[in-house]
């Protein structure tokens, strides 16, 4: 007879149901798997022999064929072990076929009939909802991320015992129920507050206009200046989660395997800082089986770059395509995997080789060539990507020890919602995609960033006096139109645009 069970295998970030079928037949016992299995899968006959037989059932003395369909589609990891035992029990009646059918399952088997935890749960829950499944059995430990899908019963189970169980309608299972917002309670506790850093209003300041537009921003600054420090913070001034970036956010640390049982919901912006060391594939993703790269677990959040002109000259290049897009693609002989890639990237580095150029009281020690070829290891068209530079100057010793705090991160952040609602407003109606003022193209700067006679002019004569560059024109146009939403004002203002012009440093002629 044959048996079928509905489960799932991931894509990228999403899901792809797949039907799990066996058959038990006479003739010589043996095991098949067939429909395109990775090893992983064909190493399952082994686990869900010894999980069967240790939990106290009979493993059925049959030829058993197992079909993963569709059979075209690559079937990758350990989640098809519960199906696949279920299944192999079904066709001897040790669990009711007919039952079997009313649920779907994933779940990965230890030797001993325990359910252990599966990467991707969170996008499985969502396409076996979209296919009208009803229930679906997960391992215990990956019940809170799967109980966020609603509509969907999520059935928690520690051991292949207790699948059995409920299937048979021996040992009822009650659903999983997810608090969401218990999970937003904790969205803004991120342990850091821009309150805790002193005397970098200015800074503090240029932050909060990135946030405000979702500005990429390069900080300068000599060693010990606090350039980290602010970076961490940021994260804390961007604007609460939606659910659907909450949602999205997770899809992308399910698939990776980072969800924990503790938080199965992703609610705080993401912080993600990567060593300069890091390999190409770490940093957009890849393998053989292509996971998601730091680019995308810092997805609705902020990935920061230290130390920026040390990264492999080729890790930071292919980022470009993402910074520009929004997303990653990855391609395989087996295919391509897309994943999401929208976030602020924040870099620091120093001024030179040494770190002391323009130091108060340390002395460069570094060339004129040498400055040059360590700035030259940042490329011009990722430095196009980049709309805010910023000087962060050193902090006397005064001001660190005074009890003065400035601005603090909830103030920041209202501000910053301000002025995105005024974005959101903005752009109703506009393409799809375009959320912010740092993804206008140059059409759409002249359209929503446009500038009166004598503001234009300003801008003109700064251009001409300071040498700035063909790129800065734009960028200071977004960087300027950001500035009049933080203020609450309509139109862009000479001020507006003394203040972008100088967030654009690195065009100068003289830097």
């Amino acid at each position: 007879m044959i048996v079928r069970i509905t489960s799932a295998g991931v894509s990228g970030i999403s899901a792809v149901p797949v039907d799990v079928e066996v058959d038990g037949s006479g003739g010589e016992a043996m095991f098949i798997v067939v429909g395109l299995p990775d090893k992983s899968i064909t190493e399952a006959r082994e686990r869900v022999r010894a999980a069967i037989e240790n939990a106290g059932y009979n493993w059925p003395v049959l030829r058993l064929t197992v079909n993963l369909a569709p059979a075209d589609l690559k079937k990758e990891g350990s989640a098809y072990d519960l199906p696949i035992a279920v299944g192999a029990m079904g066709v001897n009646h040790q669990v009711d076929p007919e039952a079997i059918s009313r649920h779907a399952m994933i779940g990965e088997l230890a030797l001993d009939g325990r359910i252990r935890r599966v990467s991707g749960v969170l996008p499985i829950a969502l396409a076996l909802k979209k296919r009208n499944v009803k229930t679906l059995i997960v391992p215990e430990d990956n019940a809170g991320e799967a109980a966020v899908v609603e509509g969907i019963d999520i059935i928690p189970a520690g051991h292949l015992r207790e699948v059995v169980g409920f299937i048979n309608g021996n040992q009822p299972i009650e659903p999983y129920v997810a608090d969401i917002d218990a999970y937003f309670d904790h969205a803004e506790d991120y342990g850091a507050d821009f309150s805790d850093v002193k005397g970098q209003e200015a800074a503090k300041r240029a932050l909060m206009i990135a946030a405000s537009g979702g500005h990429n921003v390069l900080m300068l600054g000599n060693p010990g200046v606090g350039k980290s420090m602010l970076s961490k913070r940021l994260p804390t001034v961007l604007p609460r989660m939606t659910l659907d970036e909450a949602l999205e956010t997770t899809k992308v640390y399910s698939v990776a395997g980072l969800v924990t049982k503790e938080m199965p919901l992703i609610t705080k912006r993401p912080f993600r800082s990567p060593h300069h060391t890091i390999s190409d594939a770490g940093m957009i993703g890849g393998g053989t089986n292509p996971r998601p790269g730091e680019i995308s677990l810092a997805h609705n959040g902020v990935l920061f770059l230290d130390e920026f002109p040390e990264f492999n000259r080729k890790t930071l290049e292919v980022m470009r395509q993402p910074l520009e897009d929004g997303t990653v693609t990855i391609s395989r002989a087996s295919g391509s995997q897309t994943y999401p890639a929208r976030m602020m990237m924040v870099a620091a580095m120093n001024p030179c080789p040494c770190g002391y150029l323009g130091h108060a009281t340390k002395r460069c020690v570094c060339s004129p060539r040498q400055i040059a070829q360590y700035r030259g290891r940042i490329s011009g068209p990722l430095l196009d990507r980049i709309d805010i530079h910023l000087e962060v100057p050193s902090v006397d010793y005064k001001e660190l020890s005074g009890g003065a705090t400035g601005l603090g991160s909830a103030e920041m952040r209202q501000r910053v919602q301000a002025a995105r609602d005024a974005q959101t407003r903005r752009f109703k109606g506009a393409r799809k995609g375009l959320h912010n003022n740092a993804g206008m193209t140059d059409k759409e700067v002249r359209q929503y960033a446009d500038l009166d006679g004598p503001v234009k002019a300003l801008l003109d004569t700064a251009m001409e006096s300071l040498q700035l560059s063909a790129r800065a024109y734009t960028r200071i146009r977004k960087i300027a139109r950001t500035i009049a939403d933080l203020e609450g004002s309509v139109e862009i203002a000479a001020e507006h645009i003394s203040e972008a012009i100088g967030y654009r440093t690195l065009d100068r002629a003289d830097a």
